[in-house]
């Protein structure tokens, strides 16, 4: 699967919600009411994730969860990216 271009990354951003391209990689941060709720959705994201056989980088500061994504093994962001960041937005719906 390769990497896609910088054209086509921006297209399929104007697809989702709060996503961008930073770098070689995609950015979200989602906010939540408590920590826990922060730790629920990272556990939610663990499953799906290593379900798809990809895995994000996720940093948590309390309330805010940051989200990144990028397929290292093709040096960029590639469709598996993309269906990740739909998966994870799904999953934010769960979390209250």
């Amino acid at each position: 699967m390769a990497a896609l271009s910088k054209d086509e990354i921006h297209l399929r951003l104007k697809k989702t919600e709060g996503w961008s391209h930073q770098g070689k990689a995609l950015h979200k941060k989602y906010t939540f009411k408590s920590f826990p709720e922060s730790i629920q959705f990272v556990n939610k994201i663990a499953v799906a994730a290593e379900s798809a056989g990809h895995h994000p980088d996720i940093t948590i500061n309390y309330n805010v969860v940051s989200i990144s994504l990028a397929t290292h093994s093709e040096g960029g962001v590639t469709d598996k990216d993309f269906d990740l960041a739909g998966a994870i937005d799904q999953i934010r719906s769960t979390v209250s």
